[in-house]
């Protein structure tokens, strides 16, 4: 019976979670109601509020999977290629690329710097897609592809400039452009051959 008792748990999470992603994206974190959410995801008020305790948790659970999956997106994109120069090209254009979900646009780009605030919104893209640039960035300067420097601050100067591009994207700039300013950007890191 605990078996079932957790599943029923479990999936009631996930039935939040994933009515919670739809609305954030659709609507925006300020025109959500948690009780609307509850609903739609065929659960009552009293397990919304025990699973997450508020909006602003079940926002910031969401936030955390739509990181995960952008996350995995990147790794996913960067490891079909073997070079690491490659691989970080097509880390990069995937981020990039992911701003034309509106998931991504609205969920992380444009609520939640301003719902969690600057601090955990950073915290939690350092655990997804800015670990991978960081992982990638520490192995190039390892084979010499690009100067030893400290990674970290390379690290946080790109992925603000992509933070920024994908949001321009977001709001209907142009992909290929921000693409092909993106490689010029990084063929400036490479050392020479």
């Amino acid at each position: 019976m605990a078996v079932n008792r957790a599943e029923r748990r479990a999936a009631t999470r996930q039935a939040l979670l994933a009515e919670g992603w739809r609305r954030f994206a659709a609507d925006g974190y300020h025109h959500v109601v948690l009780a609307e959410v509850a609903r739609a995801a065929g659960v009552t008020k009293g397990a919304a509020y025990h699973h997450f305790d508020s909006k602003a948790g079940l926002f910031r659970a969401v936030v955390a999977e739509v990181q995960r999956d952008l996350g995995e997106r990147v790794a996913t994109a960067a490891e079909r290629h073997e070079d690491l120069w490659e691989q970080l090209r097509a880390g990069c254009r995937a981020f990039l690329a992911a701003g034309t979900d509106p998931a991504v646009r609205r969920i992380l780009l444009v609520d939640a710097p301003t719902v969690l605030g600057w601090d955990e919104w950073r915290a939690l893209d350092e655990e997804s897609s800015a670990r991978h640039l960081a992982e990638v960035l520490t192995a190039l300067a390892a084979a010499g592809v690009i100067a030893g420097q400290p990674v970290e601050p390379l690290a946080r100067l790109l992925s603000g400039a992509m933070n920024e591009a994908a949001l321009w994207i977001a709001r209907g700039g142009d992909q290929q452009a921000a693409e092909q300013a993106l490689d010029r950007l990084l063929v400036g890191l490479r050392t020479p051959a």
